[in-house]
């Protein structure tokens, strides 16, 4: 599966340049529509270390209001964590209605990390992918956008962006001794990852893979993405408003301004 995705996609530094300020608009403009809307919207990203989540994840908030949005970096789950079922913890990270998350690293290292690092037994993260399943299903039934990001380099790629880091006296702490540990199992992790990719695509979550190898590409692509998602959600609930149906950027003023005016009498209110 992963062996047929093109890492040779780019898109000029010039070009999105270009495009990001549009992409970050409109983003902007839906992001409000959907919190008037009572549409939740769940982000998550998954992928190779190095792939570029965390720089891809700071282009998609920089433009987007932070009283609706929440980011949720994952880790291991705390000792206090494993005494509830696996997934409670990510329970407690739902956005409002309207609100929208955004995951760095999710759920799915039940089936990955922890599968191939063997951190619990194998019927575990087997019966992972039914817990999963169910978990997304019951969101999309209850109205909750899903978009699932894979961002994908391969293993050459990896090596040549530990060794850069390394070299950078303000980076090198990024690369740690289990990252070059990951990177020399690279071969085990693809039978992990496209077994997840298999078990957990969907139809109401489905997964985008990422070409990440050129920067540019991978972030207007996931903002591409994430604006399709929302625009669907939103004209499938006919809450879209005439503004946004065309790619005008003349269209995003109208929604910024009713934002705007709404905050300051909020303010004034107080």
């Amino acid at each position: 599966m992963l062996e047929q995705i093109d890492l040779t996609k780019k898109l000029s530094k010039a070009e999105y340049k270009k495009q990001l300020p549009h992409l970050q608009r409109r983003l902007y403009d839906l992001q409000y529509v959907a919190w008037k809307s009572g549409v939740p919207s769940v982000i998550l990203f998954e992928g190779w270390d190095a792939a570029g989540k965390g720089t891809t994840i700071n282009t998609l908030t920089q433009r987007l209001d932070p009283r609706g949005f929440k980011l949720h970096p994952i880790r291991a789950a705390r000792t206090y964590e494993h005494m509830h079922p696996w997934l409670w913890r990510f329970w407690l990270k739902l956005p409002n209605y309207g609100e929208m998350a955004i995951f760095d690293r999710s759920w799915y290292g039940r089936v990955l990390v922890e599968r191939v690092e063997k951190l619990i037994p194998k019927k575990d993260w087997r019966k992972a992918y039914r817990d999963i399943v169910s978990f997304e299903r019951t969101l999309a039934d209850d109205g909750y956008v899903l978009v699932k990001f894979w961002l994908h380099i391969d293993k050459k790629e990896q090596r040549r962006r530990f060794k850069l880091l390394e070299k950078d006296p303000l980076k090198s702490w990024q690369v740690t001794d289990e990252d070059w540990r990951h990177h020399k199992e690279y071969s085990t992790y693809i039978t992990a990852v496209e077994e997840m990719l298999e078990r957990t695509e969907a139809e109401w979550a489905p997964w985008t893979i990422v070409e990440a190898t050129n920067r540019w590409w991978a972030r207007t692509k996931v903002l591409n993405t994430i604006i399709e998602a929302l625009t669907f959600r939103l004209e499938e609930l006919g809450k879209l408003p005439a503004q946004l149906t065309g790619d005008d950027d003349d269209f995003v003023e109208p929604i910024e301004l009713e934002a705007e005016a709404e905050a300051i009498e909020t303010l004034n209110q107080e």
